[in-house]
């Protein structure tokens, strides 16, 4: 099943008992504090759920599929998560 930020909100608003609307501000709130953070090249670390990071990406030389022409890919700075105990005892 896919979930979306709308269902996630719903979601948040009926487990916490509070408005949707008050759900999508603590939601967006979220989203933006981690994504600030991540821009700082600090990481959110959540107890239980995971740890969000930013790592670097190597340059690296890749492959047109179309033309099968050789291409330099440029270093970049991606975002991982690594779950938490807690969330991949859920999981199984």
């Amino acid at each position: 099943m896919l979930v979306n930020k709308t269902e996630l909100i719903d979601h948040i608003a009926n487990a916490a008992d509070i408005s949707k609307a008050a759900a999508a501000r603590a939601l967006d709130a979220l989203i933006d504090g981690v994504t600030t953070t991540l821009q700082k090249n600090d990481s959110v670390t959540l107890v239980g759920f995971g740890t969000f990071t930013v790592s670097e990406r190597a340059a690296r030389t890749g492959r047109n599929p179309r033309t099968k022409e050789a291409i330099q890919i440029d270093a970049a700075k991606v975002p991982k998560f690594k779950a938490g105990k807690a969330l991949k005892d859920a999981v199984n």
